[in-house]
């Protein structure tokens, strides 16, 4: 789990109640037809700006912000090394065993056609289109979480136009001022609420969730380049620490 977004979620809502129960209560900052407005609003934008398949993965995505896959890349370059070092001392294939039982999906897909003798090349544009794929669903993914953010804006606005044309419709009942001028601010700040507390932040993480996890792919693929090329373990060690950042760079013959 990620602490950060967690604690950062929490603590954004904990002080945003915090600051509404020590003014004037809850109570005051709820208001149904605004609820209806904003989020009704905006998530059936949202329907309309994206697949019914891609829409249905919405609560699967959040998670992942929340809960992303993780990978040790210390642990990865010290497996690649190892299947290195088994490589050159019994041979590529003698690495079928390992492959068979391999969690990691694109590892285990890129070794077999190493394996089954395919080229380099071969193999380098089949991981890369994989790559690029995979990377492609996961923008759309994070786009979805951006495009709530305005879309909720906007609904936000329009329900501020909604109540503020009930207001002035209704001047000559001082009653009826109060309930329509509710809407017409608590949707801007509904919408506000969703765009820069879920919206925005959600679709930045899920972008750095993507970036990181085409990193691990760029190292595993350098690996089975270099397996498959029968480098030294020391240099496909060397290759692989070059992804990281130099204060992570821990090599395991030193």
């Amino acid at each position: 789990m990620d602490l950060g977004t967690v604690i950062g979620l929490v603590l954004i809502m904990g002080l945003l109640l915090s600051a509404m129960v020590m003014g004037v209560g809850i109570g005051p900052y709820i208001d149904i037809p605004s609820v209806l407005i904003v989020i009704g609003g905006s998530i059936g934008a949202l329907m309309v700006s994206f697949k019914p398949s891609q829409m249905k993965k919405f609560t699967a995505i959040f998670m992942i912000a929340i809960k992303p896959p993780e990978e040790d890349l210390q642990e990865l370059i010290k497996k690649l090394v190892a299947f290195s070092t088994k490589a050159r001392k019994d041979g590529i294939l003698s690495l079928e065993s390992e492959v068979n039982n391999e969690p990691n999906l694109f590892l285990k897909k890129g070794l077999s056609m190493a394996i089954d003798g395919n080229e380099p090349d071969t193999i380098r544009e089949l991981l890369e289109i994989d790559m690029e794929q995979t990377s492609s669903r996961h923008k759309v993914h994070a786009s979805i979480f951006s495009s709530w953010s305005g879309l909720a804006g906007a609904m936000g606005m329009i329900g501020t136009l909604i109540g503020l044309v009930a207001m002035l419709l209704n001047m000559a009942d001082p009653s009826a001022i109060g309930p329509s001028m509710a809407v017409a601010l608590l949707t801007t700040m509904y919408g506000a609420m969703i765009g820069n507390i879920f919206g925005g932040p959600i679709a930045s993480i899920l972008n750095l969730r993507n970036d990181d996890e085409t990193l691990v792919k760029e190292m595993i693929l350098a690996g089975i380049m270099s397996i498959q090329a029968g480098d030294a373990p020391r240099v496909l060690e060397a290759k692989l620490l070059a992804y990281l950042a130099p204060a992570d760079r821990v090599s395991q013959f030193e």
